[in-house]
């Protein structure tokens, strides 16, 4: 599938409600949406580069000359934050666990030396969440509600939330769900991942926007269950056996999995599981530039694959 800007594309997925896609949803090319109210618009999340993110704010003014007046971050990750500078005067909204690491974190360094070091990130400023949320938010584009809600992880970070359209049945979920591709919890918690799955699931969403990935239904959750499932039990057995995550995952062989894109990420998966049958808690740090350099190891000693 294409990775250039141009094949990015806005899909309204309910009256007043917008998802915007960008293929092939690899690592740093994220999905954002937005709702369009009587005097304003509300967005979820920005994108990764300076040029993916002047291409989401022409696709919104394509749909309506109104200004952002609310930017809810569903995580600090960079590729859904780099771009929040871009819209300035919106309220940026994120949850509580999140604002800490967007103030130090984002927007993205270049790093020669680091898995991404070919992506041209242009000029990204800064931005200061305003707005901090741990339980729940209702938003109102005119007469839409769009209910922001903590998921009570962590799960994919110490600190997701997504954007629920009840009146429609659609949901934001940022990256809680990856459709097509391997997730990733090296900075969440697979224990916390597996309830917040099953509960997003249950919800039962007509429609979710994933932050990566073509749109789908709840299933997208039962696959990543399914998935976190499976790199568990390798985690159980490969420290049983004394393998590191990177041993463990050089293992593997073909499995139920390997078909997804971005496949290196189970080995960081593996060491946030193995740090959890250790007895790190939910959301505990770990060294996540080893996670990053055994990702890059297992993707044959080269960057991983990015094209934002």
């Amino acid at each position: 599938m294409s990775t250039s800007i141009a094949d990015a594309r806005t899909v309204e997925v309910a009256p007043g409600v917008h998802a915007y896609l960008q293929p092939d949803g690899g690592w740093f090319i994220n999905n954002c949406g937005f709702l369009v109210g009587d005097d304003g618009v509300v967005l979820v999340d920005s994108a990764a580069t300076e040029a993916r993110t002047t291409a989401l704010r022409r696709a919104i003014a394509a749909v309506t000359p109104l200004p952002v007046r609310v930017l809810v971050n569903t995580h600090w990750h960079t590729d859904h934050t780099n771009g929040n500078s871009q819209f300035e005067g919106a309220v940026v909204v994120t949850h509580d666990a999140a604002r800490a690491p967007m103030l130090e974190l984002v927007p993205t360094r270049p790093d020669p030396h680091g898995p991404f070091p070919a992506v041209a990130w242009g000029r990204l400023g800064r931005t200061r969440p305003d707005l901090t949320v741990t339980d729940s938010l209702t938003l109102w584009a005119g007469d839409l509600r769009c209910e922001v809600r903590g998921v009570g992880g962590p799960a994919h970070t110490v600190g997701d939330l997504v954007a629920w359209i009840p009146e429609h049945g659609v949901l934001f979920a940022g990256d809680l769900a990856f459709n097509g591709q391997a997730p990733l919890m090296s900075a969440g918690s697979i224990s916390g991942s597996l309830r917040v799955l099953a509960e997003l699931r249950d919800l039962g969403p007509a429609v979710v926007v994933p932050g990566h990935g073509e749109l789908c239904g709840p299933e997208v959750f039962q696959t990543e269950i399914d998935y976190l499932t499976f790199v568990l039990e390798c985690a159980e057995r490969g420290r049983k056996d004394g393998r590191t995550p990177l041993e463990t995952a050089r293992s593997l062989g073909p499995h139920p999995f390997d078909h997804l894109a971005d496949a290196e990420r189970i080995v960081a998966n593996l060491h946030r599981a193995y740090a959890e049958l250790d007895g790190a808690l939910p959301g505990a740090e770990i060294d996540l530039t080893a996670t990053r350099l055994d990702m890059m190891a297992l993707n044959g000693g080269k960057a991983l694959t990015c094209h934002a």
